[in-house]
């Protein structure tokens, strides 16, 4: 039967544009031989396209799947055996399928599908479809087998105490991360499907009682309005849900941690999972949460405070240092020690490029030297490692091409932007122009540059939540968990529920 099949869809079927081609939501038919027309004529060639003609009580059948996404074991265990040696089997094909669904499949997922839109989502996402001439849809079994990488620690995230888990690239098995930390009807989980060519699953995740109904409805209408060919990590979904001010800096989170999804997600924020990438969205994300971690709240309050300052003193110390340099190295050297000045101006005499494009070549060569070892294969790591110091840091100073002081500011501001790995993207860019502006304006160029940083960061406000909340505007009562935090004794006195700012919805506070 399969090779008439074959013919009549060879004869019948045109190709259908991958890219842009709307989406006909066709009915499931009765007719077996039909239902596989279509689909043969949508997949085509694909040799991952399998099919298995089976017969139930001498009605012909046909179990479809997409091979390496199902498990083979399970599909022959739980769905084909016990159909093809169920007694008792009807002989009428509508009987088959309902006696099939109460009697003889029962311990895997099921649902009935009658469009072939869902039909073939589902079957691309490892599900095993059952046709059977006569009836006039289809039974999706939940029969996954696709590799998945095990849950791991964070590699971008770490911490000293806390869960050593992180997400994975399967969006189901983040759920149930989540799930395991949120045991409570309130959290719920939305799915959708983003990317026309992808169909990639998105997850939105929030706390009935806790989210602003505004800002969820907000998030949702920005997902439904993407339109995309494919979606393969969350970053492609991220400028839709960021803010519309044309900034450096970013009012959507990014997270791989599920304890600290959870975190926030209890203090009334939505959350994003998208399948095929470990790393979740959040939204509203302010400035101050940059300088946060889930070790904060697992150590003593004072220690907490201590390492929030030093994360704040190693974010400016690596915007303003080398730009700082430049300016006072070139139009404010009275600031200096005679000493100190005595030096500087003597190792600059001996190199032959000029104090701010000395200090951006050296920063240049930093970040061409970083994304390399980012991107060069493990076992050659160390190979950036003993480059850069032998020919930065020992044969470019012997030859006076680069200046010691200057070494010394770029080692500086390279190991305070690690602090921050959140803001590493705007840090880099930032030391730049500041460099920039110091070698061309001094101090004045510093100030002028930083006013304009600030005002950018206060405009922005993608969800009526200030970025700089709850800095500007001020709100007194967040601040026991800002840069300082305090115990939580004092912390689970205040539910955490949304609060007003003072402006157009709220933000969730601790």
């Amino acid at each position: 039967m399969f090779e008439s099949i074959k013919r009549a869809m060879k004869k019948s079927l045109i190709p259908e544009d991958d890219l842009g081609a709307k989406k006909e939501n066709k009915t499931i038919m009765a007719s077996l031989r039909e239902n596989m027309v279509y689909l043969y004529g949508q997949f085509g060639t694909s040799s991952d396209f399998m099919v298995r003609e089976i017969t139930i009580a001498d009605i012909p059948a046909a179990v479809v799947t997409c091979e390496g996404m199902v498990d083979k074991d399970l599909l022959a265990r739980s769905v084909v055996e016990p159909i093809l040696l169920a007694e008792h089997m009807p002989r009428r094909a509508g009987d088959q399928l309902d006696y099939i669904r109460a009697q003889v499949v029962t311990n895997v997922d099921a649902k009935d599908v009658y469009q072939f839109s869902q039909a073939i989502e589902l079957l691309l996402s490892g599900f095993a479809l059952l046709f059977i001439d006569g009836v006039a849809c289809c039974e999706a079994y939940g029969v996954q087998g696709y590799p998945t990488r095990s849950i791991e620690d964070s590699e971008t995230q770490a911490q000293e105490r806390g869960p050593r888990e992180g997400f994975v690239e399967a969006i189901k098995m983040n759920m149930t991360l989540v799930r395991r930390r949120l045991k409570t009807p309130q959290a719920r989980f939305e799915m959708m499907t983003l990317g026309s060519s992808s169909n990639t699953q998105v997850c939105i995740c929030y706390m009935s009682d806790r989210v602003d109904t505004a800002i969820l409805d907000q998030v949702k209408r920005r997902l439904a309005d993407i339109k995309l060919d494919i979606v393969m990590e969350s970053g492609y979904v991220q400028p839709f849900l960021d803010t519309s001010v044309k900034s450096m800096f970013t009012a959507v989170g990014v997270i791989e941690r599920p304890d600290s999804f959870c975190a926030k997600l209890s203090e009334g924020k939505v959350g994003v999972l998208v399948d095929g990438t470990p790393f979740a969205l959040v939204v509203p994300y302010l400035f101050i949460e940059n300088f946060h971690s889930p070790d904060d709240y697992a150590m003593r309050p004072y220690y907490a405070v201590f390492l929030r300052f030093i994360k704040l003193i190693s974010f400016f110390i690596s915007i303003f240092l080398p730009g700082l340099y430049v300016a006072i190295a070139t139009f404010h050297q009275e600031l200096l020690p005679e000493s100190v000045l005595y030096d500087i101006v003597s190792t600059h005499a001996r190199t032959p490029l000029p104090i701010m494009l000395e200090a951006v070549l050296i920063h240049l060569i930093y970040e061409i030297m970083r994304e390399a070892g980012l991107r060069i294969p493990k076992q050659m790591g160390h190979a950036v490692s003993i480059i850069g110091a032998i020919v930065i840091g020992d044969a470019a100073v012997s030859a006076g091409v680069i200046a010691p002081p200057m070494l010394i500011i770029v080692a500086i501001s390279a190991i305070t932007s690690y602090v921050t790995p959140a803001l590493f993207e705007p840090i880099s860019i930032l030391r730049f122009l500041f460099i920039f502006a110091g070698g061309f304006l001094g101090f004045y160029g510093l100030v002028m540059l930083g006013v304009i940083v600030l005002v950018n960061l206060c405009a922005i406000n993608p969800y009526g939540i200030p970025y700089m909340s709850p800095i500007s505007p001020y709100y007194k009562s967040a601040l026991r968990d800002m840069v300082y935090r305090a115990g939580w004794k004092n912390l689970s006195k205040h539910k955490m529920v949304i609060q007003d700012f003072g402006t157009q919805h709220g933000k969730a506070v601790r």
